[in-house]
C-alpha cells in the first residue's frame, strides 16, 4: 500500500510557502488506487536531479522511480503507457516544468494527488544562444512554449537548495507521519549545497579568464552565479546543429578571450565539440550538465559530478 490514507472529495490546492514561491496541486483520488512503493511514500521523479532530491530528502521513507533511464537524454523524452500508469498510481510526482514537454503534459493530464513543480520553487531566467539576433530552431520553440526561461536551475547550488526546501515541505504535507525526518534530511542537504556553493565561489574567484565554451547552454545559472560567461555551441537543445556563423563566432571568441577548452557532455555526441576544438586548436573536456548518471560520469552522484565540473572549469579557466 502507499500513503493514500484519506480520500479527498472535490479538488484541493496546497501551497508550498518556501521562499514565497512554489505550488503543489492536489486532485481527487479514486478509491482502491495504490502505488508501487511497498508501503512507502511513492514518488515518481522526472529525471535524475529530481530523483536525487527525492531520495536524499525522503530517505528510507520513500520509494523513488525516475521516468528517465540512466543514459537517456531527457529533453525530448517520450512517456510510455506503463509509465503513465505508474504516474497515476504514485503518491507524488516531482518534475521541472519546461525541461521535458512530454512529462509536463502527462503530469497535467494525470489525477495524481501531489504535483511538485521544481521550477515554481525558485526563480527562472532567460539564457540561451542567439546568433546575429536569431535563436536556433529549438531555442525559438523553447521561447514560444516556456517564455524563454532556462530550466537548468539544478546546476546552481543556491537555486537547487531553494528547490530542496520546497520539496521538503511538499513531502511533509504529503506524508506528515514522517515530517520530522523530512525536515532533518532537507536541512542536511541544504547545508551540503551551501558548502558546495562556497567551494565554487572560492575555486572560481581568481581565474585567468572567465569565458568557457560548451556544446549545451545548460550552464547559464552556474555562469551567472560565479561571474563567468557561457558561450554555447547548440543553445538550449544539446543535439541541435550549430550554424556556420555560430561556429565562426565561437572561433573568434576563443581567440579573443583566451579560451583553452571546448566542453562537451556525456549523454550526447562529442563530434561537434571536437570538430570546433580541432579547427580552433583547442583541447576538449567534459562539463556534465547532470541530466543523468552513467558509468561514464565523473562520479556516482550530484555532489561528486559537481566537484568534477569545478575541477574541469578551474583547469580550463586558469584558476590560481
Amino acid at each position: 500500500m502507499n500513503v493514500r490514507r484519506r480520500l479527498i472529495s472535490g479538488s484541493t490546492v496546497l501551497t508550498v510557502t518556501a521562499l514565497g514561491l512554489g505550488a503543489l496541486s492536489a486532485c481527487s483520488s479514486s478509491a482502491g488506487a495504490s502505488g508501487t512503493g511497498g508501503g512507502k511514500y511513492d514518488v515518481v521523479a522526472s529525471f535524475y536531479p529530481m530523483a536525487f532530491l527525492a531520495e536524499r530528502i525522503g530517505g528510507s521513507h520513500v520509494h523513488v522511480t525516475s521516468l528517465t533511464r540512466p543514459g537517456q537524454e531527457p529533453h525530448e523524452l517520450e512517456i510510455s503507457a506503463q509509465q503513465t500508469v505508474q504516474l497515476e498510481k504514485s503518491d507524488a510526482v516531482l518534475y521541472l516544468k519546461g525541461l521535458q514537454p512530454n512529462i509536463d503534459k502527462a503530469v497535467a493530464q494525470s489525477g495524481i494527488r501531489t504535483k511538485v513543480d521544481a521550477a515554481s520553487l525558485t526563480t527562472l531566467e532567460e539564457h540561451g544562444t542567439d546568433v546575429d539576433g536569431h535563436a536556433g530552431e529549438h531555442d525559438a520553440h523553447h521561447d514560444e512554449e516556456h517564455g524563454g526561461k532556462d530550466p537548468h536551475v539544478w546546476l546552481d547550488p543556491v537555486r537547487y537548495a531553494q528547490i530542496a526546501e520546497g520539496v521538503g515541505k511538499a513531502f511533509e504535507k504529503g506524508d506528515p507521519d514522517h515530517a520530522a525526518d523530512y525536515r532533518t534530511n532537507t536541512a542536511a542537504l541544504v547545508k551540503q549545497l551551501g558548502e558546495l556553493n562556497i567551494q565554487y565561489e572560492t575555486g572560481l574567484k581568481d581565474t585567468r579568464n572567465k569565458v568557457f565554451i560548451t556544446t549545451h547552454a545548460a550552464f547559464g545559472y552556474l555562469a551567472e552565479r560565479y561571474g563567468l560567461t557561457q558561450e554555447a555551441i547548440n543553445g538550449l537543445d544539446p543535439e541541435s546543429e550549430p550554424s556556420a556563423a555560430r561556429v565562426k563566432d565561437l572561433q573568434e571568441t576563443a581567440k579573443a578571450d583566451g579560451v583553452t577548452t571546448v566542453f562537451y557532455e556525456t549523454l550526447v555526441s562529442d563530434k561537434t565539440a571536437k570538430t570546433l576544438a580541432k579547427d580552433a586548436h583547442l583541447r576538449t573536456d567534459v562539463l556534465d550538465p547532470l541530466e543523468g548518471i552513467t558509468d561514464r560520469s565523473r562520479g556516482t552522484d550530484y555532489f561528486q559530478v559537481m566537484e568534477a565540473n569545478l575541477k574541469a572549469l578551474r583547469e580550463a579557466l586558469g584558476a590560481k
